[in-house]
């Protein structure tokens, strides 16, 4: 049977200029945390552009935990009903990791799960997207420069209800070099293609190891060869550190720490904040182009 009311128009998100998605068609290999640090490093370009992270990752939000928002106060809303984003760092983010109950900070209790069908997640994804209000000083400031959204994992309801209702600007694919999850990130990257989303460049993470002796680079988890066969173009390629890891369990951005966070993990730290500004420079210019 033919669609009533023909096809389903794509629209700008209020308030936000411009629109990146960071995806990967597989879980774990780092992308929240590139979404975050790829936030702070464009908010850190020259001209100082106003930066946000929105948090689509209805079943395993990320971002409170990696902006140290995780026991925050449910967010406000604003006269017309729409949600206040919650800021650390002197970025706005905005997730469904606060708007669920949440144990206090002392309890040994688990959070409690998301366990939801289709529809309802679409719903939810809906509102994260077109329901909150992204400008500053509660609702009369300018609004977003850029709007980094953290995508889950796969390609389900979740990234084809963005893709059938957002103008989205570029998408970065994350991906580790290991074949097993290059194969979902292709799948991932055709998705994309499907619905029309442009993706602007890959960002390689665990790269490598530096050997804090001699600051020879070993690829643990297959070499860059591999990610070049997607056919896309390498942002960034970033070295396996320790500090990244140790900086998000604390909510403390890598890219944040600099050169005395970065000391820490020697000549590894600092090709990897390096890489990451360099990235953001690059996406800054690909999606003004």
């Amino acid at each position: 049977m033919p669609r009533r009311g023909g096809a389903i128009q794509k629209r700008h998100i209020e308030h936000v200029k411009k629109v990146i998605v960071v995806a990967s068609g597989k879980g774990g290999v780092g992308k929240s945390t590139i979404a975050v640090n790829l936030a702070f490093s464009l908010a850190m370009l020259p001209h100082r552009p106003r930066v946000g992270i929105l948090d689509l990752d209805i079943f395993g939000p990320s971002i409170p935990t990696l902006m140290g928002l995780q026991h925050s106060e449910d967010p406000h809303l604003t006269s017309a009903g729409a949600l206040v984003p919650i800021i650390n760092h002197g970025i706005p983010t905005m997730s469904m990791g606060y708007l669920v109950p949440r144990p206090p900070p002392d309890s040994t209790e688990f959070e409690g799960a998301i366990v939801w069908r289709g529809l309802m997640v679409q719903k939810a994804a809906q509102q994260l997207l077109f329901d909150v209000d992204w400008r500053d000083a509660c609702g009369s400031g300018p609004g977003l420069d850029v709007l980094i959204i953290d995508m889950p994992p796969g390609t389900g309801d979740v990234p084809l209800t963005l893709g059938q209702l957002v103008v989205v600007d570029g998408a970065v694919i994350v991906s580790t070099p290991q074949d097993v999850a290059l194969t979902d990130v292709r799948r991932g990257i055709s998705m994309f293609k499907k619905i029309s989303v442009p993706i602007t460049g890959l960002i390689l993470n665990q790269a490598s190891f530096l050997c804090p002796s001699c600051n020879t680079a070993h690829e643990l988890f297959g070499t860059s060869t591999n990610a070049s066969r997607l056919g896309i173009p390498l942002l960034a390629q970033l070295p396996l550190v320790e500090g990244v890891s140790r900086g998000g369990d604390r909510g403390i951005p890598y890219v944040l720490e600099g050169k005395n966070g970065s000391d820490k993990d020697g000549k590894a730290g600092e090709i990897w904040r390096d890489a990451m500004n360099e990235a953001a420079s690059k996406m800054w210019g690909l999606v003004h182009s």
